[in-house]
């Protein structure tokens, strides 16, 4: 059965992840990831009771309005936590970063690890990392694979109009998320939910699920393996900021499904009177529009929502933000700016 075939099965409540469970001390589990989701499986995994010997996430990057380096969530946990820390700029030995690989290597040799737990890390793991750990390599990823492999499962499961995700634990080989299915999960992707809300629904099912697995290898139990099935694999490509600009000749559903897709990054943009306009929250109306209006004509706007026409629909804005602005429900927007039907917004000729 394919990835994009299976059943949902909606998780039910577990016992919490913050709990020690038996044994878990004895099994030594070295982690790589970088953002906010590897984070939460990180924080279970120490809370669990497991030995954390190693700690791998990326350097830190320039953000903010000041653009200063800035640690990883993952990081920022693994110092309040006095975890070992390795911050590789790359893991081939035979690499640009051949330096920072070999530091990382030693590092990985003299703490032992059981096992390597991957969640988010940023970083291909060459053929020595994978066969270091005692167990292998472990991945987190959140999808139903072979369903999205890739770099954003969350956003394009959303912008596809997948009724269902999950989350695959996964033995990690030399592929791109290609490895045998430790373990899957389905959730239900909710009817206006954003990536940002499914995200955070999806780090805590990957932060239970990898405990669980971990609990039982602590207790003596292998976990099976079972190959990717050979059909459905998808791929999820990186969002490209070109893909936040709205593009108003496509259908009011497609561009209903992006705005959420992108919430909260980068965000889908248009124009309005030459300035940047973010749309934070629209819906596809079943009303067709009007056939004389051009794509991305202002049909109506009022307290219920800004009704812009599409190559086919309407989609109905209901939250926007202006440059240098907050994010505003429509009716808020409109106190401060008047919106006249027949207003173009966007590019759209």
């Amino acid at each position: 059965m394919s990835a994009a075939s299976r059943a949902p099965t909606i998780p039910t409540p577990e016992p919490s992840v913050n709990a020690p469970c038996a044994g878990a001390a004895a099994l030594r589990v070295a982690f790589a990831g970088t953002p906010v989701f590897a984070a939460r499986a990180l924080q279970a995994i120490g809370d669990a009771g497991f030995t954390v010997v190693l700690v791998l996430t990326q350097p830190d990057r320039p953000a903010g309005r000041g653009l200063q380096p800035q640690p990883s969530p993952v990081k920022q946990l693994a110092q309040r936590c006095g975890w070992a820390l390795q911050q590789p700029r790359g893991l081939r030995l035979d690499g640009r970063w051949a330096e920072d690989a070999a530091v990382a290597q030693a590092a990985l040799q003299a703490a032992r690890p059981d096992v390597l737990v991957v969640a988010a890390y940023g970083l291909l793991l060459p053929r020595w990392v994978l066969e270091l750990p005692r167990l292998g390599c472990l991945n987190i990823h959140a999808s139903l694979l072979p369903r999205w492999r890739g770099a954003a499962p969350i956003q394009r499961a959303i912008e596809a109009g997948d009724a269902c995700t999950g989350i695959t634990l996964m033995q990690m080989d030399e592929g791109l998320d290609t490895g045998d299915i430790v373990a899957a999960e389905a959730l239900r992707i909710g009817a206006q939910e954003t990536a940002g809300a499914l995200h955070d629904r999806l780090a805590a099912l990957g932060a239970q699920m990898v405990v669980r697995t971990l609990c039982a290898a602590a207790q003596g139990q292998a976990w099976s393996r079972q190959p990717q099935p050979a059909e459905g694999a998808t791929y999820a490509h990186k969002i490209d900021k070109a893909e936040a600009i709205i593009d108003w000749t496509q259908p009011a559903a497609v561009l209903a499904r992006r705005v959420r897709a992108f919430d909260p990054v980068p965000g889908t943009v248009t124009t309005l009177e030459a300035a940047p306009l973010k749309v934070w929250a629209a819906y596809a109306e079943a009303e067709t529009g009007a056939a004389e209006a051009g794509p991305g004509t202002v049909l109506t706007a009022d307290e219920r929502g800004i009704r812009v026409q599409t190559g086919d629909g309407v989609l109905v804005l209901t939250e926007v933000q202006r440059a240098g602005g907050r994010r505003l429900p429509v009716a808020a927007f409109l106190r401060g700016m008047a919106l006249t039907p027949g207003t173009r917004l966007g590019q759209a000729a």
